[in-house]
Formats: C-alpha cells, sequence, structure tokens
C-alpha cells in the first residue's frame, strides 16, 4: 500500500500507478464499510472542496457532493457560467486562486479539444490538488468506480476475465468520448482480457489503443478490437456498452449525427446478452437512452450492476479526497 498521496494530481488514468490505484481502492471498501456501519469518517475536517461544472452532472455532481460531506469537508458547486471565466479570468488564474481559497479543485470539462487541456492548465497553476471529474479525454473516478464494482462482483483477481467495451446507439448527441478511452488505458493493467467493439467511425485516439494493446503484452493478456458487436459479446464476464460521438471522425454535430444512425441495430437486448456468460454482469455508466441503446430488460434485469457502479463513484471520490487533500 501507497501511504502517502498527498498534493497528488488525478487528471489522466495513468497519473497513479497500479500500486496507487489499489490504495485508492483500499480506502474505498473502507470508507464503505464504514458507511455501512455508521462510523464518522472526519478525515478532511475544516477542508473546502472547489467542484467547477462547464458540463451537467447527476451522478458525479452528487458523489463528489456526498463524498466531501461524509469526510468533514465543505463542498462549493461551482457553474461555469456564474463565474467570471467569460470576462476573462484565464486557467492559471482560476487555479492560482481557487487554490489557494480551497484545499481541492474538482473540474468537469468535456468540451472536445478543451476540457483536458483547461485541467492540466489548472493544476499548473494551483498549489492545491486538482481532480478530473470528467474532461474530453478521461474519466478517471468513473473507470475506478467500474473497477471497485467488477472486483466486487468477480474478485480482487481478474486476471484472464473477458471484459468487452463496445460501442452502443444512442440518438441524444456525440457523447464524450473519454469512458472508452479511460476503459482502455486502465482495465488491461488489471490482466483483464479487452475486446474493444464499435464501426469503424467511432474508432478511439491511436496512442491510446497502441497503450491498451502495450499494457495487455506486458500483463499477459490480451486486447483485441473488432466491429462486430455480437462476436465481441461472445463468452465475456463483462459487458459494458456505451454510446461516443465519432470524435476522431468528424467534430460536426450534423455529420456526427449522419454516422450515428447508421448503427441503430447496435443495442443491448436480451439476445445479445445471452451470447455472453451465464452470469456475465452488464454494466453502464448512466444515463442511458432506455430502449434504444439499451432494452428495459437489460437494464432493469437481474444482470444489471448500475446502481452498484453509481454508488461506488461515491467511495472512489472519497478515497481519492482523503488521501490527496489531507
Amino acid at each position: 500500500m501507497v501511504s502517502d498521496l498527498r498534493g497528488r494530481d488525478f487528471i489522466s488514468d495513468l497519473d497513479f500507478s497500479v500500486e496507487e490505484i489499489e490504495t485508492v481502492l483500499d480506502v474505498a471498501w473502507d470508507l464503505k464499510k464504514k458507511r455501512a456501519l455508521r462510523e464518522p469518517t472526519p478525515y478532511l475536517r475544516d477542508k473546502a472542496l472547489a467542484m467547477l461544472f462547464f458540463f451537467s452532472s447527476t451522478r458525479t455532481r452528487s458523489a463528489f457532493e456526498a463524498a466531501a460531506v461524509h469526510l468533514g469537508a465543505h463542498p462549493a458547486f461551482i457553474e461555469d457560467r456564474t463565474t467570471q471565466i467569460s470576462h476573462g479570468d484565464t486557467e492559471r488564474e482560476m487555479g492560482a486562486i481557487l487554490g489557494r481559497i480551497y484545499d481541492g479543485i474538482a473540474i468537469r470539462h468535456c468540451d472536445w479539444g478543451i476540457g483536458n487541456r483547461y485541467i492540466n492548465l489548472v493544476a499548473e497553476a494551483s498549489p492545491a490538488p486538482v481532480m478530473n471529474m470528467q474532461c474530453d479525454l478521461y474519466h478517471p473516478f468513473q473507470i475506478l468506480a467500474d473497477l471497485m464494482t467488477i472486483m466486487e462482483k468477480k474478485g480482487r483477481n481478474l486476471r484472464r476475465k473477458k471484459m468487452v467495451v463496445s460501442w452502443a446507439y444512442a440518438k441524444s448527441y456525440q457523447k464524450p468520448i473519454s469512458i472508452p478511452n479511460s476503459m482502455v488505458l486502465q482495465m488491461p493493467r488489471f490482466g483483464m482480457d479487452l475486446v474493444l467493439a464499435h464501426p469503424p467511425e467511432f474508432k478511439l485516439r491511436q496512442d491510446f489503443v497502441d497503450q491498451a494493446a502495450e499494457f495487455a503484452r506486458k500483463n499477459g493478456s490480451a486486447f483485441d478490437v473488432t466491429d462486430d458487436m455480437e462476436e465481441a459479446f461472445k463468452d465475456a464476464d463483462i459487458i459494458y456498452p456505451k454510446s461516443w460521438g465519432a470524435l476522431e471522425t468528424t467534430a460536426d454535430a450534423e455529420e456526427g449525427k449522419r454516422i450515428i444512425d447508421q448503427y441503430k441495430h447496435w443495442i443491448v437486448d436480451d439476445r445479445k446478452m445471452a451470447l455472453a456468460k451465464e452470469d456475465a454482469i452488464y454494466m453502464h455508466p448512466l444515463p442511458a437512452d432506455r430502449n434504444i441503446e439499451v432494452t428495459d430488460s437489460v437494464i432493469d434485469g437481474p444482470q444489471s450492476v448500475v446502481f452498484d457502479e453509481a454508488e461506488n463513484k461515491l467511495y472512489i471520490a472519497s478515497a481519492v479526497m482523503a488521501l490527496t487533500m489531507a
């Protein structure tokens, strides 16, 4: 266990080593147990957390606010439109000012080509640790909540467990690509056999795919990419289908919508789930486009663990805050 992560930023999934992530998981499970036993955990009493949102949120905002409260800290919810950012406050000014006033800064900024750069520039100027609540490239807290959930269902030794990260159809908009990016970077580090399934236009950045393949090679596991959703599902232990935009193909909303609408058959239903192992689990970070992206019978069925994922984000956020803001 790594005992000192104080002052560390958590922006990219690779900012923490595997050993450091295992420490986060250990602390998260301890905090989950303590909450079940109604034991107080005031590790951050008299601390304050700035939560800056450029993008709407339900589960992430709730998890971070509740985590701060459980740790004895005060969470400050800040929408970008209620600040002076539009009137000239730069990233470095936000980092220097919020970092002096608050003990930690958490930011959600998903604008394509902007979000990750913004968070890193804030972090460069901030004396307080900066946490990425999701950007255009990464969603590290979601992926650790997913990892925690998988370990609760499948055991901590995930070597050679088959996980499918698949694109799925959703008609609402070109959703961020950060979750599949983070998935392919993080999960092979824990020995899982990962299959990435998507139509040709929904590719990830090649350097991310190359890193995933290298992590799999080092860990003696497999990493495969396919454009066949049903083939990918066969004999899987974990099914994680999620819509994302064709952002590496086009950033134009109308063109992206035209491409997305070609693949309405990429929906998760009972027939596709039956291709996986009998005890396979269905995962989704939510919100899902019901009966478009996934049928009610799957997301509300016995194999679904979506609410466990949502709850576990609370404990991951609590653990990272406790370790970095103390």
